[in-house]
């Protein structure tokens, strides 16, 4: 799948989406018609949203959503940079209208005339907001979540959803003892290819599974040394010392946080105080598929292994960009993951099938008589629909999202587990009840919370 890799997550996203559900015959976005909504529902019957964080994502996806929803009010909005929280219909009009081939890209029908913060915790304290979207850096991910949970608001948050195992397992066990609706925030179990290849798995059309294979894209430091560090003034509408919160305290660069007055990928990604890149970034769509094809998405594999490559030390950007790394499970089955294409392979005693993101084939199989299988009405089915209508429709219910606290640390640490392995350099056991490794406390101490500092510390 040669360049691939060039394009980002989200312009590949916009292609999948269109192509894959008209190729496989679902619909990805679910009309509200189809749910039982009217066309718009009356104010004190609405979900309200909070959004935390009014970067790149927001504008492209999540604000359009929610916003387009009828039974949802976005009333809130809160970014640290004052310039994002001047968003308008022209602005996103500009940044995502029309395309140099005349195709509308996604936007947000109507920006909120709601109340916009600087301090996330203001919202958080607003009696009238229900739910909370989080899209903000990684490492505010959990101890934002952990607040709003305790503040009494239900939480759909952006993936990767931790940084490390500790901090999963104390969001998970925090979210259940609370009783709050909680969903990671991936949209891989909402595209149709993904959703038929783990249908047609799950119930044996490959006979019983022992591998699983899935690619993600390279990391940036592949093509792309690392800028300079370069201190310099924080811009006026930039409050830093919040954006950073829990972080370690660094000077500014621009490439340490996002390019001011602009919504491309931001430098962070690329930065381990903040994030873990690609073995978080993306493992945690692909990997997410693989765990839910195997059954073993409240789980976690019992052995792992794995290689990779690091920018020279000291660089600003300093996150793995190329790697491979392998997992094994108690039930046998082996796991796989590498920088390649984003991609999920399984299989089987009898066949294999491969569900590609940014491939032609977004469905591939042999025997290819595979996909012309149909499920039974008393087989194992999975609803098909928005990851935040998903969310929405379980605020409704207090019932559970299909991808939950519990989901979505699952599948964060097989990223954080091959990350360690790669970093030690040799193969780990690991139990996934207990979630320690066996009989290796420096690989132990690598588990835990990541550094915090007051208030911040969770």
């Amino acid at each position: 799948m040669p360049g691939t890799a060039k394009l980002s997550r989200r312009q590949l996203l916009r292609q999948a989406t269109a192509a894959s559900a008209g190729a496989l015959g679902f619909p990805y976005l679910v009309p509200g018609s189809a749910l039982g909504l009217a066309d718009r529902a009356a104010p004190s019957n609405r979900i309200t949203v909070g959004m935390i964080g009014v970067g790149r994502q927001v504008l492209a996806y999540n604000l359009p959503f929610f916003a387009g929803q009828p039974d949802c009010e976005v009333v809130a909005l809160c970014d640290v940079d004052r310039w994002r929280l001047e968003v308008t219909e022209e602005r996103t009009a500009s940044y995502y209208g029309e395309k140099k081939n005349g195709e509308k890209k996604n936007r947000c029908p109507k920006v909120p005339k709601c109340p916009r913060h600087v301090d996330f915790r203001e919202v958080l304290d607003r009696k009238d907001v229900d739910t909370v979207m989080i899209s903000t850096p990684d490492h505010w991910h959990v101890p934002m979540s952990v607040m709003a949970v305790k503040a009494g608001k239900d939480v759909c948050c952006e993936k990767p959803l931790t940084r490390s195992i500790a901090e999963g397992r104390l969001l998970s066990d925090l979210v259940a003892r609370h009783k709050r609706v909680f969903r990671t925030d991936s949209e891989f179990r909402s595209l149709p290819q993904f959703h038929r290849a783990v249908e047609l798995v799950r119930n044996g059309r490959i006979g019983k599974l022992h591998t699983i294979r899935t690619g993600v894209p390279y990391g940036i430091g592949r093509s792309q040394p690392s800028p300079p560090h370069v201190d310099m003034p924080v811009p006026e509408e930039l409050n830093y010392e919040l954006w950073q919160g829990p972080a370690p305290l660094r000077p500014y660069t621009e490439e340490r946080v996002h390019r001011i007055k602009d919504y491309e990928r931001p430098g962070w990604m690329n930065i381990r105080d903040y994030c873990d890149g690609m073995i978080l970034n993306w493992t945690t769509h692909l990997n997410d598929i693989a765990q839910w094809g195997n059954n073993t998405d409240r789980t976690g594999p019992v052995e792992v292994e794995g290689r990779g490559k690091f920018p020279p030390p000291g660089s600003l950007w300093d996150v793995c960009y190329e790697f491979e790394f392998a997992c094994t499970y108690a039930n046998g089955v082996r796991l796989v993951c590498k920088t390649e294409a984003p991609y999920t392979r399984f299989e089987g005693e009898e066949g294999w099938i491969q569900a590609n993101f940014s491939s032609q084939d977004r469905l591939q199989a042999e025997p290819k008589s595979v996909l012309d299988c149909k499920i039974g009405p008393n087989e194992i089915h999975f609803l098909l629909m928005p990851e935040k209508r998903d969310f929405l429709d379980a605020v409704k219910t207090r019932g559970q999202t299909l991808a939950d606290a519990e989901v979505g640390h699952r599948t964060s640490s097989l990223g954080h587990l091959g990350h360690i392995a790669i970093q030690l350099g040799r193969k780990l056991k690991f139990d996934p009840d207990k979630e320690r490794f066996l009989g290796d406390d420096e690989a132990n101490q690598m588990l835990a919370l990541p550094p915090g500092r007051s208030p911040w510390t969770i």
